[in-house]
């Protein structure tokens, strides 16, 4: 029979748990233990299985991100630096997306395969978290927030909405309309609230047949841009509730024979890498979506490990309007 961790725990004179949590670096366990232990680990030729120490600690040193569909490409760089955030303090990523949520994520959730997870994709009516908190599974708000209070990352999205009101306005426009996301997102809700107010505030009242909600997907803003434009009087200016809405815009924009900026101006939200590609040099508004997912990784890690067990935490990040191409004075402005 093999070397086990209940020999090394023996000659370092520790228990067996504390010889799994130092071996994986655990915050709790003191540096002279881990020392103690460590030597004792490579006097033995002892190696840790993963198995093992996961039966023996009910840790799988995995971080779960649930995300909706990778085909939208703003999903994809959040996942990149969480998987470099979570692989430098010691954790696996494993990636779910939102088809998990609807056939009954919990049970699968919180079957003990992860650790914690990072919510990258809840909606205002989920039953998720609530559930994984009734489960006492450890999670991050990421992007979106829920009803249910827990950690979460996000950007201040009222913030950025009333940043593109506000350069609309003082561009000259005054037949404004939003194609907004999901009235069940954060996201959704709190761009338009930010816009709306802050038209409301200039004398400015968003007219029904200027304004339209759906996914924030391709397809929700080259579908909805015919029906807007053919409003009397036509918006000027659209605010689009996330970059990928804005850009199926310019899409239907140039099948239509819609001049942008100078028959329609488009503004975006997040400023995803493709918004500055030339084809589209989209004005948006601007987060640091490395850092948000970084800060998530962190908060779930520290949750995980037991380092912080306080209030929830929330972090907000400032946006900024950037300028490029696809704006403009409205033409009887």
């Amino acid at each position: 029979m093999g070397i086990t961790s209940r020999d090394v725990a023996r000659l370092a004179g520790v228990s067996q748990p504390t010889v799994s949590r130092a071996l994986r670096g655990d915050p709790r366990v003191s540096d002279e233990t881990v020392r103690r232990v460590r030597q004792a680990a490579e006097a033995l030729n002892y190696v840790p299985s993963e198995a093992g120490r996961s039966l023996s600690t009910r840790s799988s040193h995995r971080i779960g991100v649930l995300v909706s569909d990778l085909t939208n490409p703003f999903y994809p760089h959040l996942v990149g630096p969480l998987h470099d955030e979570l692989e430098a303090h010691g954790y696996r990523m494993m990636l779910f997306t939102e088809r998990s949520e609807a056939m009954g994520a919990a049970e699968r959730l919180t079957d003990h395969s992860i650790d914690g997870l990072v919510l990258a994709t809840s909606t205002l009516d989920s039953a998720l978290p609530a559930e994984l908190q009734r489960r006492e599974l450890p999670f991050v708000y990421l992007n979106r927030e829920g009803t249910t209070p827990a950690d979460a990352v996000v950007v201040d999205n009222r913030l950025g909405g009333e940043q593109v009101a506000n350069q609309l306005v003082a561009s000259g426009h005054r037949h404004i309309g939003g194609i907004f996301g999901p009235d069940n997102t954060s996201t959704g809700r709190d761009r338009e609230l930010g816009f709306r107010q802050a038209l409301a505030d200039a004398g400015i009242a968003l007219r029904p047949a200027h304004t339209k909600h759906g996914p924030f997907e391709f397809e929700t803003g080259r579908t909805a841009l015919p029906e807007l434009l053919a409003a009397d009087p036509a918006p000027t200016a659209l605010f689009c509730g996330n970059d990928v809405v804005a850009i199926g815009v310019l899409d239907a924009a140039r099948r239509l024979g819609v001049q942008v900026p100078a028959e329609l101006t488009v503004i975006g939200f997040d400023d995803i890498p493709m918004a500055a590609w030339t084809s589209f040099e989209l004005s948006t508004v601007r987060h640091d979506l490395h850092e948000m997912a970084r800060t998530a990784a962190r908060l779930v890690v520290e949750r995980v490990s037991g380092t912080y067990t306080g209030e929830p935490r929330r972090i907000v990040l400032s946006p900024r309007f950037i300028e490029r191409q696809t704006h403009a004075t409205p033409l009887d402005g």
